[in-house]
């Protein structure tokens, strides 16, 4: 009957884990909030990698590795207290050898650290829809260039002499798209430097001299943001899996050091354990 209700029991050379939903629960959820409070803390202060506006928080290349590793960071803080909660709440019933109580409250831990990674992730594309929809319902012609060039087009289509009543969204639209193509390998064809030239000309009133310069200092200065948002979307991706992998790291460690305290067990030295001495033999 204990072997039946043992969290982990043995059949011949097979052991067969049981997981307790609670503690994984518990444990997850810990770790989603905590790096909800950590990433807007980072987002209030300025860390923000993907970030690629011209204002005060410029995403130099300085700025997006330490936001990586801030990232890393607040990864193993979140998946390290999810993971040692994940261990240490659960409840012992029966008994089982080290090894498969150490693996058992492991497996806790890295469960935990998935169902944190996928609430997370549905919460931020809950909040990604509910942010983007009202743009897109209320501005049909806002495109994929209006955030991140948002600033040029506005240098684009400055002018003093158009009325107020005029709306000009739809040729900001097709200006961001010529602009995209700024980054590729041929750059911006002849045919639309000159299309963006006209229609510039014609919205701003500049002289046909004018807007060609205007034109092109704002495809160089797209070609920068475009260039600087790629670099920081790289960096961001390759920061946001190391800290993925690290937590499942972090979660699987924790949880075994939180089921080692739960037992009453030594704790680990990086967990602010007691190192254990040698006893000298006579």
């Amino acid at each position: 009957m204990d072997n039946e209700r043992g969290l982990a029991v043995s059949a011949g050379n097979r052991t067969v884990f049981r997981l307790q939903w609670s503690p994984v629960f518990a444990g997850a959820l810990t770790a989603a909030a905590l790096s909800t409070i950590l990433i807007g803390f980072a987002a209030a202060v300025g860390l923000d990698v993907s970030s690629s506006s011209p204002s005060w928080c410029d995403a130099s290349a300085a700025l997006a590795l330490l936001s990586g590793l801030y990232l890393i960071l607040q990864a193993l803080v979140s998946f390290g207290v999810g993971g040692y909660i994940a261990g240490r709440a659960q409840r012992v019933i029966g008994s089982a050898p080290a090894d498969v109580t150490e693996n058992r409250d492991g497996l806790h831990g890295l469960t935990a650290w998935a169902f944190a990674v996928i609430l997370g992730t549905a919460i931020v594309a809950l909040v990604g829809l509910s942010v983007t929809r009202p743009t897109i319902q209320s501005r049909p012609s806002v495109t994929a260039a209006e955030p991140l060039l948002s600033a040029e087009l506005d240098r684009l289509y400055r002018s003093l002499r158009r009325p107020a009543n005029i709306d000009i969204g739809y040729e900001r639209a097709e200006a961001g798209r010529i602009l995209l193509t700024s980054s590729g390998h041929s750059g911006i064809s002849t045919e639309d430097h000159s299309y963006l030239i006209q229609q510039v000309a014609a919205s701003t009133g500049l002289a046909a001299a004018e807007a060609e310069k205007r034109v092109d200092s704002v495809i160089g200065d797209a070609r920068t943001a475009i260039q600087r948002s790629r670099r920081s979307s790289v960096i961001f991706a390759f920061s946001a899996a190391a800290a993925l992998l690290f937590g499942a790291v972090i979660a699987w460690a924790a949880a075994c050091a939180g089921g080692r305290h739960r037992d009453g067990a030594a704790l680990p030295e990086w967990l602010g354990g007691r190192p254990t001495t040698a006893v000298p033999v006579v």
